[in-house]
């Protein structure tokens, strides 16, 4: 297990290895372990606001936000606090993309950028993931843009955290969740 925090560099070339891609939408309980045990320090400084420095380059910003994007939805799966950061890494993107960061990036990279969006329950902010993902022409991630902002319309917020978040459902939620189109996170 690491203590120190880890660098920008660190979290770029681990969470954008070849083996890691594999398992950015399909993690193992054994990978989550591996991220916890290597990055929850950096995680930790991370929410508290201890790593905006980071923020200066297009790099920093784009691990911080996979810090407190991705990080926590691995480290904490199926826990409240694996949406705990998601204000923040939206409050970095807005920055990023202010200072242009996002035009210097990879669409790939772009893509982690621009998740935080995806990742909310407010309606602009999923009209904005709509926009900025069919920007990327990656059809998959557009569609799942699309996808996500149809649950918030339909819903207002994800029925699938809602067990996690202590949520009641409603009647048309416990169907949604009960049914084969349900989607689960």
């Amino acid at each position: 297990m690491e203590t120190a925090i880890a660098s920008p560099e660190d979290i770029i070339a681990f969470w954008f290895a070849e083996p890691v891609q594999a398992l950015w939408f399909n993690s193992t309980l054994e990978f989550d372990q591996n991220l916890r045990d290597r990055f929850l320090v950096t995680y930790r400084a991370a929410a508290a606001g201890q790593l905006a420095e980071w923020e200066q380059t297009p790099a920093g910003a784009l691990a911080l936000t996979v810090a407190l994007d991705q990080f926590p939805l691995n480290m904490f799966r199926g826990q409240p606090e694996s949406f705990a950061t998601e204000a923040a890494a939206r409050a970095v993107v807005d920055r990023a993309m202010a200072c242009g960061f996002d035009q210097l990036l990879t669409p790939t990279e772009r893509l982690f950028l621009y998740l935080p969006f995806m990742h909310s329950e407010n309606l602009a902010d999923q009209d904005r993931s709509v926009q900025l993902f069919e920007q990327l022409n990656l059809d998959d991630s557009a569609r799942f843009a699309r996808h996500h902002r149809d649950l918030i319309v339909r819903f207002g917020r994800f029925p699938h955290r809602n067990a996690i978040l202590g949520r009641d459902s409603t009647p048309e939620e416990t169907a949604y969740l009960a049914s084969a189109a349900a989607f689960h996170g």
